[in-house]
């Protein structure tokens, strides 16, 4: 059995995928870009820009997914080019000073939706 979940705080996909499914106690929440959802455009700056977004993006999402950054037991990350891998890796480091940070697979790309240079699948488990 899966539930599909929304949040009011990004809007509708562009393309036809659901944001995050929940399935028992496991959570998917799929592939983000680092856009910013007041201009529509991707955030500039580059790959920690971008990064940064995206982070801020499931911030603001996971209160309407119902779980939290403590409950986040993967991330996959795909980056195009690879060679700007240290700049998404400061910006991640940053935002979990606080909490564990998840297991972690990172992969070079060579290209992504909407020309980014960074996209993140995330996975959560919560035994309710």
């Amino acid at each position: 059995m899966r539930e599909l979940l929304v949040s009011a705080a990004i809007p509708a996909p562009r393309f036809r995928y659901t944001p995050c499914v929940k399935s028992g106690p496991l959570y998917t929440v799929s592939g983000m870009v680092g856009l910013d959802f007041s201009t529509g455009a991707l955030a500039q700056g580059g790959i920690a820009a971008e990064t940064r977004q995206i982070l801020a993006n499931l911030k603001a999402a996971l209160p309407d997914y119902g779980v939290g950054l403590e409950h986040m037991i993967s991330a996959r990350v795909y980056v195009v080019p690879f060679g700007q891998f240290g700049a998404f890796n400061e910006v991640w480091e940053a935002f979990f000073a606080d909490v564990p940070p998840p297991a972690r697979t990172s992969v070079g790309v060579s290209a992504l939706p909407l020309g980014a240079q960074v996209e993140i699948e995330f996975t959560f488990y919560r035994a309710d």
